[in-house]
Formats: structure tokens, sequence, C-alpha cells
């Protein structure tokens, strides 16, 4: 047993023990029914949320308001030997049963109403599958909304009535895509039209919720479904619309036999293995987001004269409005601007190819231009020339110390100001083609070439 279900299993039986309910609840217990190891564990109780913190008194009350308790493993003296090194510290979410009251902002109760009945809380939550409690002592289920059979099916289905479930809350509506799409489920038919129905009520939602949602669903292992069930559901050109707006933009087939550009983006989205870096998943779904705008059919054939320039534009746009950090923007937009430069790497100079293999993140880059080809035509020697250099060049080759600095050229009598910059560039390009390996050669380079 993971350290984390002991946990749960030991506040349980604790609360137990003082006289209260407590199952676990919601995904863990789903996770666990499906034989999977889950990610955390949740336990609901009728306990109320000033008992739970007198029960155990290492407590944060997070959101005792709702009735949510965090109990974290106790810390001792001579610390926890059930945690090994690469576990974190397991900490429970213990829950209050309860009955919300109104949803004026779409996302949270605005009133909640304690209860001391396990059917009442249930009927809260979202779907189904979610909506199980356990025994984590006995391992009896109890399920008043027919999870199991919905497990079996294969069916991500709204707990009651639909629409009344996603007015409440309207992330529920991409977590039902996510959902479906992670464990290669249907949604229920009921369950979706209420999606299709109300999915203009998403901006409701914080963008930074809509972002994490998104960004499961490309780094789960199943993104090329959830984008088609992004599509299917209506939400698809609310919360992307530069990405529906990829449908139906023809390609030339010389180059991408596969067809538009929105199946090319889903087949590269379909290589993201579970887990990928979000940055590149990002990368992978936006890469190619300029071409709708500059899609134009010449004498010889259907061109995006400079989709690139306009990719990183509008990829810069969407990552703002989502609100991702600086340093994630940066290399997704990164991975948009170089991912045509892959066809040139046979014919730059050395230097060039030299600066281009050192961008931060190039696994990123490399692990981008091989999908892309993958779901094109297929030819990826450009992939496999830089995968050799790569292997034979050593770190220093790649970024060498400089062989002289600003202070060299003071010495010799430079001006300091903008010119510095170039001179310095200069020799780092004549390093690089390995025609500079000293100071010496590298000042006297300069003096030819830059004279006072």
């Amino acid at each position: 047993m993971s350290a984390a279900k002991q946990h749960a299993t030991d506040v349980a039986r604790t609360l137990r023990g003082r006289g209260f309910q407590a199952y676990l609840a919601g995904g863990c217990v789903r996770d666990l029914l499906l034989g999977r190891e889950p990610s955390d564990f949740d336990v609901a109780t009728d306990a109320s949320p000033q008992q739970v913190m007198q029960i155990f008194p290492q407590t944060f009350a997070v959101g005792a308001q709702f009735g949510v308790v965090l109990v974290p493993l106790p810390k001792t003296e001579a610390g926890d030997s059930s945690v090994g090194p690469n576990e974190k510290v397991p900490v429970v979410e213990v829950a209050t049963f309860r009955s919300d009251i109104g949803y004026s902002d779409g996302r949270h109760p605005d009133e909640v109403r304690f209860s001391r009945d396990p059917r009442e809380d249930v009927q809260r939550r979202d779907f189904t599958i979610n909506g199980m409690l356990l025994d984590p002592i006995t391992d009896e289920v109890l399920d008043f909304v027919g999870g199991r059979e919905d497990l079996k099916a294969g069916i991500v289905r709204a707990i009651g009535e639909p629409e009344r479930r996603f007015a409440e809350d309207k992330l529920r509506m991409l977590r039902a895509v996510r959902f479906a799409a992670r464990f290669e489920y249907t949604i229920d038919r009921a369950t979706l039209a209420a999606i299709q129905k109300l999915a203009a009520q998403i901006h409701q939602v914080s963008r930074e919720r809509v972002r994490e949602e998104l960004t499961k669903m490309l780094t789960e292992g199943r993104a090329h479904r959830a984008f088609q069930l992004l599509d299917e559901s209506k939400l698809l050109p609310q919360v992307l619309p530069e990405i529906s707006a990829m449908m139906g933009v023809e390609q030339p087939p010389q180059f991408h036999p596969e067809g538009d550009v929105f199946v090319h983006t889903l087949l590269l989205l379909e290589k993201l293995p579970a887990g990928c870096s979000k940055t590149l998943a990002w990368g992978a779904l936006l890469h190619d987001v300029g071409k709708p705008p500059t899609f134009r059919v010449a004498p010889d054939r259907i061109r995006f004269d400079g989709h690139v320039e306009v990719g990183v534009k509008m990829a810069a746009e969407i990552c703002r409005r989502l609100r991702f950090s600086n340093d994630e923007t940066d290399q997704i937009l990164a991975l948009v601007d170089n991912h045509m430069r892959f066809a040139d790497v046979q014919r730059m100079k050395r230097s060039t190819l030299k600066k281009f293999l050192r961008l931060p993140g190039f696994d990123e880059h490399m692990e981008l231009h091989r999908i892309d080809c993958l779901s094109s035509n297929g030819i990826v020697e450009s992939y496999e020339y830089v995968r050799e250099k790569l292997l034979g060049m050593p770190p220093e080759a790649i970024r060498p110390t400089p062989l002289i600095t600003g202070r060299d050229l003071i010495e010799a009598g430079y001006e300091p100001g903008p010119r510095f910059k170039e001179v310095l560039a200069a020799v780092e390009d004549a390093q690089l083609e390995g025609r500079l390996s000293s100071r010496e050669a590298a000042m006297e380079y300069v003096r030819r070439e830059f004279p006072v």
C-alpha cells in the first residue's frame, strides 16, 4: 500500500474511531476501481471542519467555509520512514458531507449546507464515475449514482441533470472532455448535449483554470482524442478559436498528404506521450497556428508565406490570454519560431548550426521537428542529420569559452559602445567555424578586421 493510501486509510479510521462516518471519495475511488494508482486521496465525512481540525492537530483549513480541510501526514522528530525518498509527503483532503446552494460565479457555491447523509453529498458531485464512495477498511463501495456501471461501460455521465451540473461549475464541461479522452470513454448523449448548449459560458471560468485543463488534455497521452472532443462539444471555438480556424485549411499535397492543417495538428498531438512537457505539447499545438491567416493559392502551389512570423505573434497572444509564465511563453514561442529552420540545417554554416543546436530546451525542438515530419511526408533526414551532429560534438564545441571579452577590447584601445557586440559576435562566429582557437589569434583578427 502506498504511503498516500495508507495515510488516507488512517485518517478515515481515526474519524471512524471518533464516531463519524468516513469514506474515500471522488477520483481516487474511480482510479482504485480501475486498478490505477491515484495521484491524491480525498476523504468524505460527516464530521464538521471544526471537528476535523480538533481531531487532527496538524491541518490546513484551506476551504473550511466549503467544508474542506487538508490533513498532512504528521511529522515526527525521527522522520517518517513510510514515505520513500522520491515520494511527496501525503496530504489528504477531508471534506464534510454537504449540499451546495447557488453558484453565482459559475464556479463556486454561494453557500454550503453541511449534511450527515452521504447520499446527499454525492448528488452535488460532477460525474457518476467520480461520485462513488469507498470504505477503506472493508473495501465496500457505496454507489448511489450508477458510477460502477458507467465505469464498466466507459461512459462519462453527469450526475443528475447535466445542465444543472454545468451551470453550477462551468469548468466541468472541460473536465468531461478530459476524462473522456484520458480513459478513452464516450460522453453520455445528454451530457454532451448540455455541454454543446452551454459551451459559450466557459468564459466565466478563469483563464488560468482553462489553461490548466487544456494542458492536462495535452499531456495525459490522449491529446488527439481530447481535441476531437473539444470540437465535437463546441468548446474548441470558445477556448481556442485559432485552432478551430485550422479546419478545412488545405495544404500542398506534395508536402502534406495527410490533409488540412487541423488534421496535421491532430496527428502531432497523437504522438505526444503521457507526461511530456507542457511547453512541447503547446508548441506542437501552436506550431502551425499562423497558417490559416496566411493561406493563399499561388500559380505553383498552396503557400503560407510568413506563417512562422504570424504564428509567433498569434502564439504570443494565446500565451498572454491564458496567462502562461514568462519562461513557458518564451519556450513555446521559440518552438513555433524555429520549427521550419530544420529544413536548412544541412546548408547552415558551422557557426549558425552550432548556435541553433544550443537553443534552450533543444531536445524539445528536436522532438517537435520529428513528430512534425512523421505527421506529414514522413521524411526525417534533417532530424537524423542533427542527431548525428549532436552525438559527434562535445558540449564545449557547441558552446566554447569565449576567446576574448569586452575587457580585452578596452585594453587594446577600443572605445566601449555598440560596436563591441558586433566585434565579439564576429569573433565567436570565427571561433565556432574553427578559424580561431586562441586569444592571441582572436585579437589579431580583431585588429585586422575592425581597426581602431
